[in-house]
């Protein structure tokens, strides 16, 4: 018997870019997966304690405005935003890909996920390449800081 955490794990960007390309309406939520995820299908706002109607997901359909470019490189990018947040929100945190119905938005204008159904986890090796194929795109597009003031 399988549990909500024994998913398939995509192992390349190449994979996950197939997936996006394939499915719309996907997110890629950080955390500690389904298992801990699908108890209570509700996020709680860390500065103020409130549940919210959803889990904080990251959309990773690709946008109009992105026209021709790569798949490959808007995945890498949506991945590169929050690869922070497993140093950040401590030990097994980790990316999973779901798809389900958007019912708000969060305090960081992220989408709220209801009826999740989880469909892969995305492996570490899929992080490392996006955080190298974003730093290639450095000269053309610049450099994002994240961090505190």
């Amino acid at each position: 018997m399988s549990g909500p955490d024994d998913l398939p794990v995509m192992s390349t960007l190449a994979e996950v870019a197939r997936l996006v390309e394939r499915h719309q309406g996907l997110y890629v939520r950080w955390s500690k997966g389904p298992g801990t995820d699908l108890d209570s299908v509700s996020s709680i706002d860390e500065l103020t304690g409130v549940p919210m109607p959803g889990l904080s997901a990251n959309p990773l359909d690709v946008e109009n405005w992105w026209e021709d470019r790569s798949v490959e490189l808007w995945v890498a990018r949506r991945l590169y935003d929050y690869a922070h947040l497993p140093h950040d929100k401590g030990p097994g945190v980790r990316p999973w890909v779901l798809r389900g119905r958007e019912t708000g938005r969060g305090p960081d204008n992220e989408p709220l996920v209801a009826d999740v159904d989880p469909l892969c986890w995305i492996a570490d090796e899929v992080i490392d390449a996006a955080r190298d194929e974003v730093a290639r795109q450095e000269r053309e597009w610049g450099t994002l800081r994240r961090g505190g003031r």
